[in-house]
């Protein structure tokens, strides 16, 4: 799907606040309603857009910890790396885990509450995934930058 400068802006718009009304929306790029809420949906069903989400702040919900984890796997068949995906995918404390080239197999984001709480992560749960033979934590001492908005 080609984006032109509407489309664009419908997406920054969406990107900053997903909650707004369509209404809103629509006055602020400057269509009607219904022309801005078809657009909306053609961009969802060229997938561009994935769907929407909430975002909570960590430290307020009592996760005061980021941990960047990198995962290394006994070996690397499709087997072993599908297994692993399929049990990472259902640690809630994983926030994002990403397949790399290199010499670790796997970079997660980590959240927890306190260090007695990422030991249990680190023991109970990442070194227990399958196909783990190596687990390498980097602490975070604040957040910088935090964000999900794509550059457009």
């Amino acid at each position: 799907m080609k984006l032109d400068t509407k489309d664009r802006a419908i997406l920054k718009l969406l990107q900053a606040n997903a909650g707004q009304s369509n209404v809103e929306l629509a006055d602020r790029v400057g269509l009607s309603p219904s022309a801005c809420l078809r657009r909306v949906q053609l961009l969802e069903e060229a997938g561009i857009i994935e769907g929407s989400a909430l975002l909570l702040n960590p430290v307020a919900m009592g996760f005061s910890g980021n941990a960047f984890v990198q995962v290394t796997l006994d070996q690397q068949g499709r087997q072993t790396l599908d297994r692993f995906e399929a049990a990472v995918t259902e640690v809630p404390e994983v926030l994002s885990c990403y397949l790399l080239a290199g010499q670790a197999d796997y970079f997660l984001h980590v959240v927890y509450r306190d260090s007695v709480d990422l030991e249990r992560i680190h023991t109970d749960i990442l070194t227990r995934l399958p196909g783990v033979i190596r687990v390498q934590s980097i602490l975070s001492l604040r957040t910088v930058k935090r964000g999900i908005a794509l550059p457009i």
